[in-house]
């Protein structure tokens, strides 16, 4: 396989997973495209390559920014902005949960603390919410803790606790 054909399909395979780690496909896309550069790319080559609009890269350049997957780069007598990924696939994972868990999980403990405050109606109905709600946010706070642990852990220290599990 040629190594463009490759690179093509490693973008659209990355653009397909960007939905099951929470942003769209076109974000995923240029993430997977920076990934594989081997130098800096600017919005101009970014857009070139996946064919896609400034606005569309600009706003997901920005994100991917935003949640630490890349960094603007300075090049020595360029007028440009450039842009570098984060390479090491470790410190990508971290950076995506410690995203998703401030996103997502952090919002739900919220909420489901809040719940805990329900006042009136059939005494058995209120008791039942409670409890259910309760019950779930202990659910996720074990889960955010298993992803604390995850986020400040190192790659070894991970690998010789999943191994551990599998035993």
């Amino acid at each position: 396989m040629e190594l463009e054909k490759a690179q093509e399909k490693f973008i659209n395979a990355w653009g397909g997973l960007g939905s099951s780690w929470g942003i769209n496909k076109t974000m995923a896309q240029i993430h997977a495209l920076m990934l594989i550069s081997a130098k800096p790319l600017s919005t101009d080559e970014i857009m070139s390559r996946l064919q896609i609009s400034r606005g569309n890269a600009n706003m997901n350049v920005r994100a991917l920014i935003d949640w630490g997957l890349i960094e603007k780069i300075s090049i020595t007598g360029e007028r440009k902005e450039f842009f570098e990924a984060e390479k090491d696939i470790w410190e990508v994972a971290r950076r995506v949960a410690r995203e998703r868990r401030k996103r997502e999980i952090e919002p739900v403990r919220r909420l489901l603390e809040d719940l805990q405050n329900v006042e009136g109606g059939d005494e058995d109905e209120l008791n039942t919410f409670k409890e259910v709600t309760k019950d779930i946010d202990q659910f996720v706070e074990k889960g955010d803790n298993m992803l604390d642990k995850f986020v400040r852990s190192d790659e070894h220290w991970f690998y010789k606790t999943l191994v551990k599990m599998m035993r």
